[in-house]
């Protein structure tokens, strides 16, 4: 079993910054990769970015492309995503995920452990 545990969510204004942190326990972290995705409400769960396990290999959605970043710390389990340039637009739930494989993937199928998510609120 893995838990994983969103934190760092909030209401922000247009043009601020945030940083997700996704704590993760249980099974081996590091040899995953692990993913962010987000639900704004009426909208179906959207990929956000993922990471590799070794981090050399990262992987966003266009409309975060530039403005967000991901990153891991396998030392502490933790996985992470500064979020710069919020736009309203960029209000939402945001889940961490951990991938079912070590690669990169948009897919959700391909994650197998799920958070319960942080709400990130953008005001105009």
């Amino acid at each position: 079993q893995v838990q994983l545990v969103e934190s760092g969510g909030g209401l922000v204004q247009a043009g601020g910054s945030l940083r997700l942190s996704c704590a993760a326990s249980g099974r081996t972290f590091s040899s995953y990769a692990m993913g962010w995705f987000r639900q704004a409400p009426g909208k179906e769960r959207a990929f956000v970015a993922a990471i590799s396990w070794t981090s050399r290999s990262t992987y966003y959605a266009d409309s975060v492309k530039g403005r967000f970043t991901i990153s891991r710390d396998n030392a502490k389990n933790t996985v992470y995503l500064q979020m710069n340039s919020l736009k309203p637009e960029d209000t939402a739930v945001y889940y961490c995920a951990k991938g079912a494989y070590s690669s990169v993937s948009r897919n959700p199928g391909d994650y197998d452990y799920w958070g319960r998510g942080t709400q990130v609120t953008v005001s105009s």
